[in-house]
């Protein structure tokens, strides 16, 4: 392999080498790969001569720039694997190359690995013993091996929507500056880092390939627990798919930077289809934090008028006017003129520091005894956030439930008295399930989801419903009532005694 101006590391982590360490070191195929490309060996305070057997090497192989370290105390192999991308990070190296030490997977296949990474096509490229048939139980798989690395590939497949051949292999080369882009420093030091590291890489959408290996297993001891290895994995890919569904959140797969860009949930019931089913066609609706505008572009195919109100603008087109407005602010801005035949107030209120006051005032500058408002917010008592109380958990995460941006958390009952303190009268308050089909993928597995949590929300609506679904009309506000009674007074007086006719 020609000079490709590209450092290359190679990072052979050993725990207990002494036998191996030497001949995995001895077979690096150094005239293959770029040149200048170094190897780092993180001996996880081996209770062997480990150490003395990777400094012994760099008497026998001339020309290999070689660096043995020794962690202080034991970090595990995940804990190992942390030091290393730290040490290619602060090298500033481009790829690194991680290496086993006790020699199952081949370094022969350095260059054919890490060619993918240094001409741009991948982020990462993974060995895999599983891409040719047939051949991991041919060369050596025991058999218990190889059904439980079937088995959990494809639940972490289905789970993860991803399309590897084996999610176990522990031959990896990374790309430096996508290492940058992800938290694996938060990841566990267990041998389940290699599952969290790769659910990293795909949530911040990052480009995993794989390639062939051969299968060894020789004589080396093997210092993974297996149920206890099969049930973290478990662990951890649930664990994401509950961070993306916004139910639990975890730091280290937290990954994006940015809160998550909001979409529009059709096709099975969300506050978006019942909302928009809401209103009726033609009518003249004021969508309050409207977004990029896309549940009004689907009331304007029901003919509707949309004015859009929210900080940022509209996506063009999708609605009629569109005001700049914070929602925070002490009042409406003067654009807003009513009356309004729908006032949508979707996945708002819980974002505001005094949605009381927002009501207020909303009630005051919009009032009509003919308006219908629709608002939407989430149900802190879902029976998840429920059990995460239970067992001490409370964390805020980019989106869901416990969104960071969320001010204010609600209940059904807490929900309804603020609406009729600030005078509204609620006319209907129902229960909306999880959205499993933007979490898990719009097929028949989450709209059976959505099936189930509505049967539970029929049974136990404050337990079971994700979000809570309101509608409501104005109250008169007291200074109209007064004008009216007022009038009513006047009205009737002169009812009563009605002026004399003239002469």
């Amino acid at each position: 392999m020609t000079n490709s101006g590209k450092r290359v590391l190679i990072f052979i982590v050993a725990y207990n080498a002494e036998k191996t360490i030497a001949s995995v070191l001895s077979r690096i195929p150094l005239k293959d790969l770029p040149a200048g490309t170094e190897v780092l060996v993180i001996d996880d305070s081996s209770a062997d001569r480990t150490v003395q057997a990777a400094e012994a090497h760099r008497e026998v192989v001339a020309g290999m720039n070689l660096t043995v370290l020794s962690t202080p105390v034991n970090q595990g192999y995940g804990g190992n694997q942390k030091i290393g991308y730290q040490y290619a990070i602060e090298k500033g190296f481009d790829v690194v190359a991680l290496v086993h030490g006790d020699g199952q997977y081949a370094p022969e296949k350095l260059p054919d690995l890490i060619a993918p990474i240094l001409s741009g096509e991948a982020d990462a490229c993974f060995g895999s013993r599983m891409l040719e048939r047939g051949a991991a139980l041919k060369y050596g798989m025991p058999l218990y091996k190889y059904v439980g690395n079937k088995i959990l590939t494809g639940f972490q497949n289905r789970m993860l929507r991803m399309r590897l051949s084996e999610f176990h292999s522990g031959y990896r080369i990374y790309s430096v500056e996508a290492l940058k882009r992800v938290p694996f420093r938060y990841n566990t030091s267990d041998f389940h880092f290699d599952t969290e590291i790769i659910i990293q890489f795909q949530l911040a959408g990052l480009r995993i390939k794989e390639l062939p290996i051969p299968t060894y297993y020789g004589d080396e001891i093997c210092y993974v627990n297996g149920f206890a290895y099969a049930w973290h994995v478990v662990m951890a890919t649930l664990a994401s798919r509950l961070h993306g569904m916004g139910v639990f959140f975890q730091r280290k797969y937290d990954v994006t930077g940015i809160a998550q860009r909001y979409e529009l949930k059709l096709g099975y019931r969300s506050s978006h289809t019942m909302a928009i089913g809401a209103v009726k066609e033609g009518a003249s609706v004021l969508d309050i934090a409207c977004g990029r505008g896309y549940v009004a572009a689907e009331l304007r195919k029901k003919g509707c008028r949309v004015t859009g109100l929210d900080r940022q603008p509209a996506d063009p087109g999708h609605v009629d006017t569109f005001i700049a407005h914070d929602l925070d602010s002490p009042h409406l801005p003067p654009g807003v003129q009513g009356p309004y035949d729908f006032i949508l107030g979707l996945d708002c209120l819980e974002h505001l520091a005094s949605p009381e006051g927002f009501l207020a005032d909303l009630r005051s500058r919009c009032y009509s005894d003919k308006t219908q408002l629709v608002f939407t917010v989430p149900n802190i008592g879902f029976v998840p956030m429920r059990m995460g109380l239970f067992f001490g958990q409370f964390n805020y995460g980019r989106e869901g439930i416990l969104d960071l941006t969320h001010k204010r958390l609600f209940t059904f009952r807490s929900f309804r008295r603020m609406l009729e303190q600030e005078g509204y009268r609620v006319t209907a308050l129902k229960g909306i399930p999880a959205p499993f089909p933007k979490a898990m993928g719009d097929g028949g597995f989450s709209r059976f989801l959505v099936t189930m949590n509505r049967a539970l929300i029929g049974m136990w609506w404050t337990m079971f419903s994700y979000q809570i679904y309101a509608e409501a009309t104005f109250l008169p506000p007291v200074d109209r009532l007064l004008v009216q009674t007022i009038q009513s007074a006047s009205n009737g007086a002169r009812k009563d005694n009605p002026p004399p006719r003239p002469a």
